[in-house]
Formats: structure tokens, sequence, C-alpha cells
């Protein structure tokens, strides 16, 4: 555990929870599906987020979900845990974060109500003082932050960073302006790879990436090339691979969710298909067309030659 007050930069690896058959977690596909994260690069690890299904497992499987998360990592990477929804059970779940030995934690907006400004302030506020961890609030769904809000949070030192899953740019720039280095800031939209060209001029410097579970190599590419000013790249791979995959989880309600682990079947990557309600799989025709759209891109973008490359470069 670390105290360091900055949020992760980077790639960030958001790992599935993975169900049986009968529906019980599988810490195995999770141990799993966590060191490959690692193994691939990504910087952080935050478990029991909303690729983790947060709103859908028991306080003992989220207990569970962080042992893993903690020994896998070993200490290798960050590992932020997901809290948020009922405030009461997010203090809850703040402690047993800390206590497990997490370094901080993603503030998912309040259940169900929206909340004046200086409510939500407090509500984020009052969740992150309640340990020592670091906090990154996320603002998305019927949280749309004010700069008097932020303001607010600017004195929290727990507070390093700031997630938008809005797509506000306008607020955006004015927040990130307004605010600077105070806050890292992290793009958390639906397959954030779509909006990061829009993202990094106004300071954004990560990014939750779906896709890292079963293509890291591509999202790597993908982000090196628009750090670099690579256009041709960054257009090439939007147009070959993110937008197919983007237009397929536009199609259905939970296939932000569902959709990673069909890629990761499709991949070899097997956690299984199970969701829980109201999510459900993907279906059988945008699961075929996933595949295609994946055997593809591996063929335009193999593996092996970008990690020869890469490993070339150091």
């Amino acid at each position: 555990m670390t105290t360091t007050r900055k949020a992760p930069t980077g790639i960030l690896g958001f790992p599935v929870a993975p169900f049986t058959e009968n529906n019980q977690l599988d810490e195995k596909g999770l141990a799993t599906n966590i060191q490959f994260l690692i193994e691939e690069g990504l910087e952080a690890i935050f478990v029991a987020c909303g690729a983790g299904e947060y709103q859908s497992i028991s306080k003992e499987e989220y207990e569970a979900m962080i042992d893993v998360a903690v020994s896998v990592s070993g200490g290798k990477v960050p590992v932020y845990t997901g809290v948020g929804g009922n405030i009461q059970t997010s203090l809850e779940f703040a402690k047993i974060s800390a206590d497990k030995g997490a370094d901080g934690y993603l503030i998912l907006p309040p259940y169900l109500v929206a909340g004046e400004q200086q409510g939500l302030a407090g509500y984020f506020k009052t969740i992150a003082e309640s340990t020592d961890l670091n906090a990154i609030v996320y603002q998305r769904d019927q949280v749309s932050l004010s700069v008097s809000a932020l303001e607010a949070l600017a004195e929290v030192p727990q507070v390093v960073g700031v997630k938008d899953g809005l797509g506000d740019m306008e607020l955006n720039t004015i927040l990130t302006q307004t605010f600077g280095k105070r806050f890292s800031w992290l793009n958390g939209m639906p397959l954030a790879e779509v909006t990061m060209p829009a993202f990094v001029p106004l300071g954004f410097d990560s990014y939750s990436s779906a896709i890292s579970n079963y293509i890291p190599h591509i999202s790597r590419k993908f982000y090196q090339a628009l750090l670099d000013g690579e256009q041709e790249v960054v257009q090439d791979i939007l147009q070959q691979v993110i937008l197919p995959i983007n237009n397929i989880r536009r199609q259905g309600k939970g296939y932000a969710v569902s959709l990673i682990k069909a890629g990761m079947e499709i991949m070899g990557l097997p956690v299984g298909e199970t969701v829980r309600l109201p999510i459900l799989p993907v279906e059988k025709e945008h699961y075929r067309e996933l595949e295609s759209i994946l055997n593809k891109a591996i063929d335009l973008y193999p593996k092996n030659i970008l990690v020869q490359s890469i490993k070339g470069d150091l």
C-alpha cells in the first residue's frame, strides 16, 4: 500500500468478474485476468469496478476480489477498488479496501439520486476522508461536477484524480484549465479509445481500456501513436478495430461489460460469458461479428511483431 498522492497514469486495467456457470465467483479466472493485464504492462488494476460488475457482487465476493488482486499484483502495480452507490456501504467497502492493502479506490456516483453540487461534493469528500487511501472521483450518469464542487474536493489530500464518463468536452475544458495538475484526469468513457484523441490535448493522461482485457497490445500501439502524433496509425486503428468494436457495444445495454467477456473468450482467455442481471450475454450474431473483427485485427497488428518491436526499442 502506498500513500503517494498521485493517480495512476497510462492505460488502466479493469478486470472482469468471472462467474462459473452456476453463478459463483471464479477466483482462478480473476487471477488469470489480472496476471495477464500486469504482464501486458498495464499501469494499474481497478478491481470490482464497473467492468467487475460492482453493482451485482456480494460483500464476500468483493473481499475475495480484492484479496486476489492484491495477491497477484504483489506490489508491482497499484490496486484500486470500486466503492460507491449507497454511502454507508461505500464507507464499509472503503475500510475493507484499506484493511486489505489496496492503494486507493474509484468512487462511483451515488445510487439513483442526483443531489445538489454541495451534496455531491459532501458524498465524495466523506468517502475520501474515511481512510488514508487515494481516491478518484467519477463523474458519470447523473453526476456532473461543477467548479465549486471540485474546489471543495481540492482541499481533500486523498482526492488525487477525476475520472470522466460524461464526455462533456466544454465541462472538461473548464475543469482541466481551472484545476490543472491539482488532479489527475482519467478518461472513463465507454471504450475510451474512441474519445482519447479529444481528451489528450486537455491534459487527460490515462484511460480505462476495456479492450486491454483481450487485445492490450493494440490499445498500447494506439495510445503510443496518439502520444507520438502518428495520426495515420491512430486513424487506421480507429477505423479497423476500435470503431467496429464500438459499433457492436452500442447495440446492447450492458455490452460495456458482456462484450469484454466475449472478447476474452474469442482471444483464448476463458472467463465464461456468465453475467449477472440485468446485464445479458452478447447475442450470437454480435459475438460472431466481434470474432470477425478480432481475427482481422490480429492479422493487421500481430502481437509477436509488436512485442519484438517494443523490445527492440528498449
